[in-house]
């Protein structure tokens, strides 16, 4: 068990003694994008005692959500955001820019590109408001058990703090030193989920091609050495040819167009990386942009 989730059930177990000590702990967080991640997250931190405001750009009529987000970031201290992708980012943070001062504090978990984290860290700055980069491994599973993987990555002293906030929606936090890191891990970690799932769906296809069938190559792979956790997540749902989104297509291209950038800026090639997210772009123009990433695999069916 992780230190956040022993503190979580500590916390827990004194909130059921004495209710009323739950006062002491609430925080007021605002959501700012409900999606399979956001919304599981808010419902996540409510659960936990506090108080909860949610926002959506197309409004989901769910409990404490507003209208606009420059009435989300008035109405408390911690701001977390889960948006779709960096101009989203830019776009709401721009409109909440009176709300932004000194006594707040900007959680980014949006996966983003590199040079928005760090606009997004001078921004807050000139407002007098605390950033951490905080973006998170996981899909919706995880999300709904509140076992989401935190990089973080900002000022020392907010950690702690951090790891506060984020306990109810997470199995674990990992310091990653200065604003940026965070960012970059998440893009190189995703990086490698794409190109695993593209490398499973070319050799699923092979091996179904040649007559073997799903339940054999479900427990070949099981027993080899390339199985990994995700590889079996998500291999019984790809051999059903079930692409319900857990994490969409869209969004992992989104993301490896990040990581490609990356590359760029530091001189690197990334010949596999810049294979598979030509390919995720071919699918989405082809309508499978809001399924499951899996849907690598989609196009090997006859």
């Amino acid at each position: 068990m992780s230190s956040i989730e022993k503190n979580q059930n500590r916390n827990l177990k004194t909130v059921n003694d004495d209710p009323s000590i739950l006062q002491n702990k609430f925080m007021n967080i605002s959501i700012f994008g409900l999606g399979i991640i956001g919304s599981r997250c808010a419902d996540q931190l409510e659960k936990a005692g506090h108080h909860v405001t949610r926002w959506n750009r197309t409004e989901k009529s769910l409990a404490n959500e507003v209208r606009n987000p420059l009435e989300a970031a008035e109405a408390s201290d911690i701001l977390s955001f889960y948006l779709k992708d960096a101009t989203a980012m830019r776009e709401v943070v721009t409109a909440i820019s009176p709300a932004l001062k000194a006594g707040k504090t900007v959680l980014n978990h949006s996966t983003i590109d590199l040079q928005t984290t760090l606009w997004l860290a001078e921004y807050c700055q000139q407002h007098e408001c605390e950033f951490v980069d905080a973006p998170f491994t996981g899909s919706k599973m995880a999300a709904g058990d509140g076992k989401l993987l935190y990089y973080v990555a900002g000022d020392a002293s907010l950690l702690n703090r951090v790891e506060t906030i984020l306990e109810p929606t997470a199995s674990a936090v990992i310091p990653m030193g200065t604003v940026g890191n965070a960012t970059v891990m998440k893009l190189a970690t995703n990086l490698i989920a794409a190109c695993n799932i593209q490398a499973l769906a070319e050799a699923q296809a092979i091996s179904l091609g040649h007559g073997i069938s799903p339940e054999q190559f479900l427990l070949a792979i099981s027993k080899h050495g390339t199985a990994s956790p995700l590889a079996m997540m998500k291999l019984p749902s790809m051999l059903a040819r079930d692409f319900d989104t857990h994490f969409s297509l869209d969004n992992m291209r989104k993301d490896s167009v990040y990581a490609l950038q990356l590359a760029r800026e530091q001189g690197i090639t990334l010949p596999s990386m810049q294979t598979v997210s030509a390919r995720m772009t071919d699918l989405c123009e082809q309508g499978l942009a809001e399924l499951d990433y899996t849907a690598l695999v989609a196009p090997y069916f006859p």
